[in-house]
């Protein structure tokens, strides 16, 4: 790969650290993410963005983003033990961060057994993939639109005044 195409790369991550959505369980419960939940998704993509790129590996979704996903899932359907276990482990890491919220001491987790791990690592990659998906396909259609508009404007005829002298 190219350096230019690495920048560019960097860049595109960088910008949809920003920009692209909180990848949430389908069935209507986004909306009620907590704000200091989704103001803490943008600040730890930025934070994932620098360290992937200083420890030269590949990006993945952050514990805010993986929290965002399983409080919508555990609002859609009940899970499993395992889980609820990473659930509780993502969310109480999110909210040691928040001056007013604490995790209650009889649910909280503090580890995860390598099983749960692995299904963690594999659920923010995967959120990863459909953030990167999701913001692939938005500038494809924005490039089909740009090509649309510009062939119309070609093929928009003005009417002139025909001059028979």
């Amino acid at each position: 790969m190219t350096t230019e195409k690495k920048v560019d790369g960097w860049i595109d991550d960088l910008v949809g650290a920003l920009v692209d959505p909180i990848i949430v369980m389908p069935g209507g419960w986004g909306e009620d993410l907590p704000e200091w939940l989704r103001t803490r998704v943008t600040l730890e993509r930025l934070g994932e963005n620098i360290v992937a790129l200083r420890e030269g590996r590949e990006l993945t979704a952050t514990d805010a983003e993986a929290a965002c996903y399983l409080f919508t899932a555990s609002l859609t359907a009940p899970m499993g033990s395992d889980w609820t276990q990473i659930y509780l482990y993502v969310a109480g890491g999110e909210m040691k961060g928040e001056k007013k919220l604490e995790m209650p001491e009889d649910i909280k987790v503090e580890s995860l057994t390598e099983s749960q791990w692995r299904d963690l690592k594999h659920l923010k990659a995967w959120i990863y993939q459909q953030r990167r998906k999701h913001r692939k396909e938005k500038q494809r259609g924005e490039r089909r639109q740009a090509k649309e508009e510009a062939r119309a404007k070609e093929l928009a005829t003005v009417p002139v005044q025909p001059s028979f002298f």
